[in-house]
């Protein structure tokens, strides 16, 4: 199994990456999480925009999903004919907020998508064993664990501390954790990690290694969110960069 992160940027594209999208090839299968604003740019710098085999959308803020509108055009209007449907897994509604934002008219879009709710529990997508579960953000939100051959990748989505992403990191072999916000600060509540709070859960998960994401390089400096990560959790720490790949 594969990672490649095409965008981390968290909560708005930054000066440097797209906002949150991320690939996962395993067993020549495509699997894209995530779908935020400018990442269909990154996906066709690290690979080929039209062997995407399935979509899963963590939830539908602008910052997770926005470009899978623009991606409508890709497959629907291929110069060499319309491309097949697409299974996207999203929460509900997910249909109606693509063909709203794809067009003023809310255009169906399933010709290029074929929607599957999400709810907690496991499945497959191709190869994957995929286990979602809702975290704590103020929208339908879905951390999401990823198993293939005995290796696990756990990506907390956007969130705030909460048992449910705990139990999704479980001796993950990397656990993808947003870092938003500063510690010490008077941050929303209920939104996002600090540095602290995401090497807190990567230790109570016992987790093999803590890639950092999400982060907002106008709310708090990169540093900052390192020192705290590395300061709850002793294990291998790194700030994931667009086109960083891991293998597991």
């Amino acid at each position: 199994m594969r990672l490649t992160v095409l965008g981390c940027a968290g909560s708005f594209p930054g000066p440097e990456s797209a906002c949150s999208a991320y690939l996962i090839e395993a067993d020549g299968f495509r699997l894209l999480i995530d779908f935020g604003s400018g990442a269909l740019s990154a996906l066709q710098r690290y690979s080929d925009m039209r062997r995407v085999d399935a979509i899963l959308l963590s939830h539908l803020h602008c910052d997770h999903m926005l470009d899978a509108c623009t991606y409508v055009v890709v497959r629907r209007y291929d110069p060499a004919g319309p491309l097949p449907p697409v299974p996207v897994y999203a929460p509900m509604g997910a249909a109606e907020r693509i063909a709203a934002a794809y067009s003023t008219e809310g255009e169906p879009v399933d010709d290029v998508y074929t929607f599957y709710g999400l709810q907690p529990g496991t499945f497959p997508i191709g190869p994957l064993t995929i286990t979602v579960d809702r975290v704590n953000h103020p929208v339908e939100t879905y951390g999401v664990r990823i198993e293939h051959n005995g290796r696990v990748l756990a990506y907390s989505s956007d969130t705030a501390p909460c048992e449910a992403l705990l139990r999704l990191a479980a001796g993950a072999d990397l656990f993808l954790c947003e870092a938003s916000y500063q510690d010490g600060l008077p941050n929303p509540p209920d939104l996002h990690l600090t540095g602290g709070e995401a090497g807190e859960a990567a230790t109570k998960a016992d987790v093999g290694k803590l890639l950092l994401t999400h982060l907002v390089p106008a709310w708090a400096s990169e540093a900052s969110i390192v020192e705290a990560a590395t300061a709850a959790y002793a294990g291998p720490v790194e700030v994931v960069r667009p086109g960083a790949r891991y293998d597991l």
